[in-house]
């Protein structure tokens, strides 16, 4: 692989490199901050960005070259998909969409239920797409579909209350007539149970064997569906998966015992059917229940995406319109507390930026005519007239993008169960054809074989080794729940034993993401009119000012700003309770200044001293440099002509992040921090002893082509909280958000903490290796089962039935240990 592609971006991240001057050794880049992680990781494997996603793309599709073919002019679509429930799933939704007319490319991902279709729109609609995937019990709709996910969930919940209503019917009869038959007297005296077996031998029980036949082709046919369909994707994608020997065990025992029927055999064994599926349906759906709970538990995130903008017509008026109808050269008005709602340029106003959700950057930005803007950074304070640039898309919608191609590109892992079943699977039915074979081979009666036979299916315990995973992932999915902390992909206590590199985003994640005053070296009475002063802001940075705690004990900002004569940044709003002090306010591009108390006050940049004429000491001048350094916004107080002091604004480290690190550290995994934040904000860091490496100015795109070749080293945790940490964290082999952060982050995530605590990281790890070590405790009892199980079976010292009272024992054994508490509290 050459870096040709290089010429027209970045050689870390592909971004556009037009305006930058940062190129080593001929390779160009975006910014500092993919340079300095090219320098530290680039030529570690001698790869570019694209070898990486190519390479990791090979992995998944486990084979030697990308998997992607897609065309170029294609759209591409995004639909939910009901009724995925494995990796084998994923392989034949892939299939189906590929093999229609119009489609190049497909990925499905049952871990997000979501699959990802380019396509050409006049070839294959969406309509005819959602029919084409809608087959075989799965069922495609948009990803805005309420009344279709509605009528999916209803559907599932249907299915286990028919499936348990009609088992309840089946057993009743098998309990009351059919066992004390098997069980000799032990239910009822020897005349009763020979009055009941002279008559289920006879004609006259026809009638009911066809009863309970019926019911059990319901619980067969409606709550068994999904494992039916489990078992056809199986054998049609050739990956034999636990769905393939639970289908056959049940099969198996509803086909023997119809026979039976047939031709009048002593022996039903419907009861073994309605179990099998019964059981395994009912723990399927507690696990799938649970992280729906837990996926409820983050209702408090919110969104960001913008959906509609105002444009300036070419008479001055304003109209609201939709982000698809906006053109490149469109003007868009954008104010105070809004988003911006695409990428392009300010043409007129003056507005402080907070680019946080997008960049990482925590500090806002002062942007001015002539200045880009990126769709989806908040306008703080004032208002600008942004030109829609050429490509007419949000930086925001970019990232969005890159986090579903992330997630809908990369299969879900299969289950543990799942790669012992294509071993496991194939045995046991070579087994039972052959004992069947030998017992048929030795002059033995086709129905006495055939039972051997099925009874080597039945024992085969496939509910145990069914439920193995999915009751330990519940399990540690509601000891997460908990502990405030959601999993959303059931995959992740399977994924995650050690990891080799931690990695942690700054703002928001180490730190609190919120402006505060951290110092102030200033006099008092001077203080509390600086405050005074900033509660007519709506920047940050004044807002943090203004929230200080003073003299006269007021503490709360106005984010509207009141208005006042002469006041030329707001057009009106509630007036302040210092009103009567507060005589004038002008805003400023880097401060505010005002007559407060009749004394002139300035709060700001230098530069806005000096251009009043006002006087910087070298001492205040010193003292705002080292701040600045330190990756801290320092200002400027002063009055009268002087400035007379310095507020320092920064924001705060969360409580116990040096203790998170260090024990992550101390557990053997290298400890990375990736922040869009400068190296001055990050330099605090690179002095921490558990800290390995610190790569700051990184952009959304560079963070996940970081994380992507971090994990070529081995697996990666990527922890964050805002929409630019999204892409990274679908890059990692896990990721971990702060439920404090966007919805976005919470999406592309696999753990959420809920309650912002940092120090939750260390019981997710815990909680992981639990859940591991009991998911292998479930699995080796059912082998250890089989082992004693199987020889009798094929012994004949077991029948069918006693064979599912065993089954049915050892799933007991799985639900049991199960439903222990993963961690001691």
């Amino acid at each position: 692989m050459t870096d040709d592609r290089s010429d027209t971006g970045c050689t870390l991240c592909d971004l556009p490199v037009e305006g930058s001057d940062v190129a080593v050794d001929g390779k160009p880049f975006c910014c500092i901050g993919c340079r300095d992680v090219y320098d530290a990781l680039g030529d570690v494997e001698g790869v570019g960005a694209e070898d990486v996603r190519d390479a990791r793309a090979s992995e998944v599709a486990g084979e030697g070259e990308p998997s992607s073919s897609a065309d170029p002019d294609h759209e591409t679509t995004y639909l939910e998909v009901s009724g995925m429930y494995c990796v084998t799933c994923e392989a034949f939704i892939e299939s189906v969409a590929t093999s229609t007319d119009g489609v190049s490319d497909a990925s499905a991902s049952y871990v997000t239920d979501t699959v990802r279709v380019d396509h050409d729109p006049d070839r294959a609609s969406i309509e005819e797409l959602t029919a084409e995937i809608s087959q075989l019990g799965y069922s495609a709709y948009g990803r805005e579909d309420a009344v279709s996910r509605r009528r999916a969930e209803n559907w599932e919940m249907g299915r286990i209350a028919v499936g348990v209503l009609m088992g309840m019917m089946v057993m009743l009869q098998y309990v009351v007539f059919i066992y004390p038959v098997y069980f000799g007297g032990l239910f009822y005296n020897e005349q009763t149970v020979a009055f009941f077996e002279q008559t289920l031998a006879s004609e006259r029980a026809t009638p009911f064997y066809l009863m309970i036949a019926a019911l059990t082709t319901i619980v067969l046919g409606v709550t068994g569906k999904p494992i039916l369909q489990g078992a056809y994707v199986g054998i049609k994608t050739r990956s034999p998966n636990m769905d393939l020997l639970v289908a056959i065990a049940a099969v198996s025992a509803y086909l023997y015992s119809t026979l039976s029927i047939a031709v009048g055999g002593p022996h039903i064994y419907y009861d073994v059917t309605v179990a099998i599926v019964v059981i395994v349906t009912v723990g399927g759906y507690y696990e799938s229940t649970l992280k729906r709970e837990a996926t409820e538990r983050l209702s408090d995130l919110t969104s960001v995406q913008v959906d509609e903008a105002r444009r300036i017509g070419p008479d001055g008026e304003h109209e609201e319109v939709a982000l698809e109808a906006l053109e490149p050269g469109d003007r868009v008005l954008v104010r105070a507390g809004e988003r911006v709602p695409i990428d392009g340029d300010v043409i007129d106003g003056e507005a402080a930026v907070d680019e946080a959700v997008v960049t990482g950057e925590s500090l806002p930005v002062t942007k001015a005519v002539g200045d880009d803007v990126v769709g989806g950074s908040l306008v703080a304070d004032g208002a600008v007239t942004v030109r829609v640039g050429e490509d007419a898309t949000s930086t925001l919608d970019r990232i969005t993008e890159l986090v579903w191609d992330l997630q809908s590109g990369t299969h879900g892992i299969q289950k543990l169960a799942d790669k012992l079943a294509t071993i496991f699977v194939p045995l046991v039915l070579v087994l039972a054809v052959v004992v069947t074979a030998v017992y048929l081979a030795t002059g033995a009666g086709v129905a006495a074989a055939l039972l051997v036979g099925l009874t080597v299916l039945i024992v085969s315990c496939p509910c145990a080794l069914g439920l193995a995973t999915p009751l330990a992932v519940a399990a540690g999915i509601r000891d997460a729940l908990e502990r405030s902390i959601v999993v959303f992909d059931d995959s992740v206590f399977e994924r995650i034993r050690d990891a080799d590199t931690v990695v942690f985003d700054k703002t928001g994640t180490l730190t609190t993401g919120q402006m505060t005053v951290v110092d102030a070296d200033c006099e008092e009475k001077l203080l509390e009119r600086a405050a005074i002063l900033e509660r007519r802001s709506a920047h940050p940075v004044g807002q943090a000012i203004a929230a200080m705690e003073t003299s006269d004990g007021s503490a709360e900002p106005v984010a509207d700003g009141g208005a006042l004569e002469g006041d030329q940044s707001a057009e009106g709003g509630s007036e302040t309770p210092d009103d009567e002090r507060l005589e004038s306010f002008e805003s400023h591009r880097n401060g505010v200044s005002g007559v407060v108390d009749g004394g002139d006050v300035v709060v700001g940049h230098p530069d806005l001293f000096r251009d009043r004429g006002w006087a910087v000491p070298a001492d205040i001048q010193k003292r705002i440099d080292g701040e600045r350094a330190a990756g801290r916004v320092p200002v400027a107080v002063g009055q009268d002509g002087t400035a007379e002091g310095v507020v320092v604004v920064g924001d705060d480290l969360r409580e116990g992040w040096a203790e998170t690190l260090t024990a992550i550290s101390d557990a053997g995994s290298e400890v990375v921090v990736l922040t869009g934040d400068d190296a001055r904000a990050a330099e605090q860091f690179r002095e921490h002893a558990a800290i390995d490496r610190v790569f700051a100015g990184v952009p959304p795109e560079g963070k996940a082509e970081t994380v992507a070749r971090l994990g070529e080293r081995g697996r990666t945790v990527m922890i964050g909280d805002g929409t630019n940490d999204a892409p990274a964290l679908a890059a990692a082999d896990l990721g971990i958000a702060l439920g404090g952060g966007t919805a976005m982050a919470a999406d592309a995530a696999d753990v959420a903490l809920v309650d912002d605590d940092l120090s939750s990281v260390d019981t997710v790890f815990e909680l992981a290796r639990a859940t591991d070590r009991r998911v292998k405790g479930n699995i080796g009892w059912a082998f250890c089962y089989n082992g004693i199980a199987i020889p009798l079976a094929v012994t004949g010292l077991l029948n069918p039935l006693f064979a599912a009272i065993a089954m049915g024992a050892s799933s007991l054994l799985v639900v049991t240990n199960s439903s222990r508490a993963l961690l001691e509290d």
